[in-house]
């Protein structure tokens, strides 16, 4: 079913969207500029998933182009829209641009492009004016609608198809042609070219276009995967699918050939002072020597001999630690590899994804020794109606079979539940999956709505504070008990003891992601450097969704910051208890949200640095049953290992002074990472 924007009251900028289904054939748009009027649709899917659709015009007078798009949204049910506005000449330059987010309350001005006398006024979101002098360029941001992105190729070509553009607010476009591939349209064979573009979202996005030059679908990520198809073309989805995770591979093969070089099969980490995550002193000037990727010895300098071809790393006033984890990853592109490694983070958990690239890239990893962390896979499952997520889906309990026998045949080693799985189908899945060896996590699902529901239901892990202190209240659901319910409610030690001993009973693990309760409760107008302090070292094409943050009223803000501190307190306390908490991020500063994640822990969770590190070394490593293969520095276990420039167990923040990382008996610096990343690299 299609969701479509059926008119903008722009009195009132009030969204309606409704159900509609339509069949349409394919469109071209004319070789010339000159008197058109053309219509085209994009259908827009998230995790393969159809959430909505864009429609477009493009009409000309004598001198100049004027392109609209009007897309519409129900994603999980919340109803979006985007109207966007584009004006060129006949050159295809462009005199203005408007893109503004529609909500039904609100109205948000995305991005505002201006010529004037002066040059060129840019206004956008939570920035102010900016003039600049530029005279060509082109209007861009991470959620460019499709059809103004078509006119940026049309652009791209008019100016030779070659190099790069100059974009606005920043940066720069290249395209890179791939190959022909031959779309199966209507029984029909339509010969479409691919092309990598890079500069719009982090990494670069797959794009089709056909024989004229227009834009046919595009796959992009920008740390959630979404597809848009022109309408008549969406059975070739499986093509675009397919041809975005070959692209994304592409990628990784070019990072590891550029970053892992030739690693020698023994490597010796000379004069390091050793924190290995059981202990809460640092031994000093330490040798730690890896074999074929493990630990073979660790000693004194002075007492460990130095195997002959081993390389030698001096490490002299390095901490090293245990390689971090991140248990609430969305990897959804391979610029994550180089950009975990480079903060230290040498396993995660993906969270949710699209099998054929999550799939891909953890077996880049695993099986061909691409560069990246190692990456263990949830499998993301959701229930019926419009609040779904994903395409995988359990509506019947034949379906949940199906879904278990999914992942676990793809190498899964946990299957995530979503908000609309049934009670019913909860507990076969997890009935399923633990049959299979598997384990169950995710969301308290909105049917059960309270922690100890979903975990009598066969849950082994929960995510998100706000679900998971229902486990405080029994006899209330999530949606009872609303928002901040932790800072509105008396909490008696009675309370928090009974649950201490369920979770205990039960062996839950936790996974809280309180990093982005932190940054949700940024006051509007702060920067969120004050909040994440290396937010201005992500590559510049995150900044519209992870650093310029909208932020909330100054008392909203105060009261969600009181939930965060009084949840992460009683967090703390299960922790003391003996329940296992795991760092997780959500994607909410890429990689630098786990250090955001550990430190709050450590300041209002009343742990000590070590405890803090813990959740994300060995804690995590027990919950996915890995803790005698990895998760601490000891004899005999794989070398996974962080090095910093300070110790952590006198300043947590000191995990954020990473400098390199051995992970899969590869040894890498940080810088050559972060830069191959598109992040800033450290100081």
């Amino acid at each position: 079913m299609i969701y479509k924007i059926n008119k903008i009251n722009r009195a009132s900028h009030l969204l309606k969207i409704g159900v509609l289904l339509l069949v349409t054939g394919c469109s071209t748009a004319p070789s010339k500029w000159e008197n058109i009027n053309e219509e085209g649709t994009f259908l827009v899917y998230r995790r393969q998933s159809l959430i909505g659709e864009e429609s477009y015009s493009i009409t000309s007078t004598k001198d100049s182009i004027i392109v609209k798009s009007l897309q519409g949204e129900n994603e999980r049910g919340r109803i979006t829209g985007v109207e966007a506005e584009l004006h060129l000449d006949m050159n295809l330059e462009t005199s203005f641009y408007l893109n503004r987010r529609i909500t039904k309350n609100d109205t948000i001005v995305n991005l505002e492009v201006k010529k004037t006398s002066e040059g060129v006024s840019v206004w956008e979101k939570n920035r102010d004016f900016v003039e600049t002098k530029k005279s060509e360029f082109f209007p861009v941001h991470s959620n460019i609608p499709a059809g103004i992105e078509m006119m940026l190729y049309h652009y791209y070509f008019k100016k030779g198809g070659k190099g790069s553009l100059p974009i606005l607010p920043r940066g720069e476009v290249s395209m890179n042609f791939i190959k022909k591939d031959t779309a199966k349209i209507k029984g029909e064979d339509v010969i479409l070219s691919r092309y990598v573009v890079e500069g719009i979202n982090w990494g670069g996005r797959t794009i089709w276009v056909d024989e004229s030059q227009n834009l046919v679908a595009l796959v992009k990520a920008n740390t959630q995967i979404r597809e848009y198809i022109k309408k008549g073309y969406e059975e070739a989805k499986p093509l675009f699918v397919q041809g975005n995770v070959e692209e994304q591979m592409a990628a990784l093969s070019k990072y590891t050939e550029d970053l892992k070089g030739t690693q020698a099969k023994i490597k010796a980490l000379v004069g390091g002072n050793l924190v290995d995550g059981l202990s809460d002193v640092a031994q000093e000037d330490m040798t730690l020597i890896i074999t074929d990727g493990r630990i073979s010895k660790i000693g004194k300098r002075s007492e460990i001999e130095i195997p002959e071809g081993a390389e030698v790393i001096d490490v002299t006033g390095k901490t090293l630690i245990p390689g971090l984890w991140d248990m609430h990853a969305h990897s959804n592109q391979v610029q994550w590899a180089p950009a975990y490694l480079a903060g230290g983070v040498t396993t995660i958990r993906d969270n949710g994804n699209e099998l054929e690239f999550a799939t891909s890239f953890r077996d880049a990893i695993a099986k061909n020794g691409a560069v990246g962390p190692d990456i263990l896979l949830a499998g993301m499952t959701d229930g019926a109606g419009i609040q779904g997520n994903g395409v995988v889906r359990a509506r019947t309990e034949q379906e949940a079979k199906e879904v278990a026998d999914l992942y676990f045949s793809n190498g899964y080693k946990q299957i995530k539940i979503y908000s609309s799985v049934s009670p019913e189908l909860t507990k076969v899945l997890a009935e399923e999956g633990h049959k299979r060896g598997m384990s169950i996590t995710g969301h308290v699902p909105s049917a059960i709505g309270n922690a100890r529901g979903a975990i009598n239901a066969g849950m082994d892990m929960l995510s998100h504070t706000s679900r998971v202190l229902t486990v405080l209240f029994p006899d209330k659901k999530v949606k009872e008990l609303g928002t901040n319910f932790i800072s509105k409610n008396d909490i008696s030690q009675e309370q928090i003891d009974d649950a201490t001993a369920f979770l205990l009973e039960h062996k839950t693990v936790l996974d809280p992601t309180i990093a982005l309760s932190v940054v949700r409760a940024m006051p509007k107008g702060a920067v969120i450097e004050s909040i994440e302090p290396f937010s201005n070292r992500i590559a510049y094409e995150l900044f519209e969704g992870k650093r310029f943050r909208g932020g909330v009223s100054p008392a909203r803000s105060e009261e969600a910051k009181a939930d965060y501190i009084k949840s992460m307190g009683i967090l703390g306390q299960f922790y003391k208890a003996g329940v296992p908490i795991v760092a997780g991020t959500d994607n909410v500063v890429p990689v630098f949200g786990l250090y955001l994640e550990i430190e709050t822990y450590q300041k209002y969770g009343n742990m000590t640095p070590l405890e803090a590190l813990k959740t994300a070394t060995i804690i995590p490593a027990k919950a996915m049953g890995l803790d005698a293969q990895t998760g601490t520095l000891e004899v005999g276990k794989e070398g996974d290992i962080a090095i910093l420039d300070k110790n952590p167990l006198l300043n947590i923040s000191n995990i954020r002074t990473v400098s390199a990382v051995v992970t899969n008996g590869n040894y890498y610096k940080s810088n050559p990472l972060w830069e191959a990343a598109d992040f800033k690299p450290a100081e």
